[in-house]
């Protein structure tokens, strides 16, 4: 019974070559990705709630104002922390934490479709109330049809490769067994990250998107010709 599988093993596996290709391709981003925060701190959580909550509420009514729709409007975090106070100890015995007030931290991810108004919709968020976060990232909407050019491009440099191994080792690339493609994807751009005060919220923040990179890699394998 065994016969027919070990005839099947002892036939020689097909000669191929095997390679990765990269592509690249670059856009204008059409949209970015905020992460702003209120943070508040009074004597009892109740009180750093109720200010928190005030805060955040005018924020969002700002956003709302400036024409950011309701799904681009998330609330990405939220924590109350007691704040500690650690005494030093004359006789060299820990003494205990003092409580001392209570934090209370609310982020939101807000996405901007708009990028003519996101210098004024940060500056205006960190006059109503924001007070940390800060962090853009820039991507666009839909990336598809960059990313179906970048795919050309990493099966074009693919083939140049192959076909340069195939001329190194004097033999004749055949045709294409398999493709695969691991995730696409983007490249950093310029990402503004700053510790967001009021007291620095004089004028509309300068705001520069830069280009947005797509990259995708692709494994060929390509049959050796007899």
């Amino acid at each position: 019974m065994a016969l027919p599988a070990l005839a099947a093993d002892s036939q020689p596996r097909e000669a191929v070559i095997s390679v990765s290709g990269e592509g690249q391709a670059s856009i204008a981003p059409d949209m970015a990705v905020l992460n702003l925060s209120v943070v508040k701190q009074a004597k009892t959580a109740r009180e750093a709630l109720d200010e928190n909550n005030k805060a955040m509420s005018d924020v969002l009514a700002a956003l709302k104002k400036a024409g950011i729709a309701e799904r681009d409007l998330q609330t990405s975090g939220f924590a109350v922390q007691p704040q500690f106070n650690y005494p030093q100890s004359n006789d060299g015995q820990p003494k205990p934490p003092e409580l001392i007030a209570y934090q209370v931290s609310n982020s939101l991810s807000v996405r901007v479709r708009d990028l003519s108004r996101l210098g004024a919709i940060l500056d205006e968020a960190v006059t109503l109330g924001i007070n940390q976060g800060g962090d853009i990232q820039f991507t666009n909407d839909k990336p598809e049809k960059v990313m179906e050019e970048a795919r050309k491009k990493a099966v074009a440099n693919a083939i140049e490769r192959a076909r340069t191994l195939a001329g190194a080792a004097d033999v004749k690339l055949g045709r294409v067994i398999e493709i695969s493609e691991t995730s696409p994807r983007a490249q950093p751009v310029p990402v503004l990250r700053a510790a967001m005060m009021k007291e620095a919220a004089d004028s509309a923040v300068p705001v520069q998107g830069g280009e947005t990179s797509y990259n995708v890699t692709v494994n060929v394998t390509f049959s050796i010709a007899h």
